[in-house]
């Protein structure tokens, strides 16, 4: 499970780029109980939502020439500059270069051959987010990508990861997870487009998990703060209730219950 406990390779962090950063910060807020602070005059207007005095995410206003509304995932990188080279190595490409933020660490966004966009982050006086795994953070990501052992490849290369085939309701589901670590450091997963036509339509890319307490709830929650259902709530024996949602600028996210790990 994802947690604060960060590795290389793992998620260390995740922003929102919205139209309306202000109309997302009402969302969320509802939707979660974050509230938007921002990072200060010289931050360009980016800024962090927190709950209950943590991090558990990033956000800011973009543009149609920074691409659609989206949620970023980002990675921990030792070395932004050595993994940004190493992702054009493998076929993906630097979409924006490795900067300093401020004395925080050290960001870049890459695309993987599939033309996924990523970010990595590695770290200064900031590590990542403050949360992770509880309720209102961030938990799970999952990769839908049309082509599972190119993108595994290509992650392999670029940030170490592994990736293990987990039986699953009606298959096996593929999980990533650091090199070196066990089943405990599971991250996320890797779904082939063509198991989804819904994904499919809108093409690859990496959709984030957030705990919840009530999957349900949420959902009805969602929809009255002009959220979109793209996925029901949905049970799943041996790990919980999730559902798929949009905000209403259309950025994709999903949410789940999980199960208590059996002891």
């Amino acid at each position: 499970m994802l947690t604060t406990r960060f590795v290389d390779g793992a998620p260390n962090w995740i922003d929102v780029g919205s139209p309306d950063i202000d109309g997302a910060a009402s969302f969320y807020g509802a939707l979660f109980g974050w509230r938007f602070v921002s990072a200060g005059p010289d931050a360009g207007g980016y800024g962090f939502f927190q709950l209950d005095g943590r991090t558990v995410a990033g956000g800011m206003r973009t543009g149609p020439e920074q691409g659609p509304p989206a949620w970023t995932v980002y990675f921990r990188s030792e070395d932004a500059q050595a993994t940004a080279k190493a992702a054009e190595e493998a076929h993906g490409s630097v979409l924006f270069q490795p900067m300093d933020v401020m004395g925080e660490g050290r960001m870049a966004i890459l695309a993987d051959r599939a033309g996924v966009p990523f970010g990595i982050w590695q770290p200064g006086r900031t590590a990542g987010v403050d949360m992770a795994g509880e309720p209102g953070a961030l938990c799970w990501v999952e990769l839908y990508t049309p082509d599972i052992a190119a993108a595994a490849a290509f992650y392999r290369r670029v940030l170490g990861l592994e990736t293990s085939g987990v039986p699953f309701p009606g298959g096996t589901y593929t999980c990533v997870h650091p090199d070196g670590a066990g089943e405990d450091a599971m991250f996320g997963g890797m779904v082939p487009l063509a198991d989804d036509p819904s994904e499919a339509e809108s093409g690859a890319y990496w959709l984030p998990y957030f705990e919840v307490a009530d999957t349900d709830a949420v959902v009805e929650r969602a929809q009255r703060l002009g959220g979109t259902v793209r996925m029901p709530a949905t049970s799943v024996e041996g790990v919980g209730r999730m559902a798929k949602l949009a905000d209403p600028y259309g950025v994709r996210f999903a949410v789940i219950r999980g199960e208590p790990a059996q002891g």
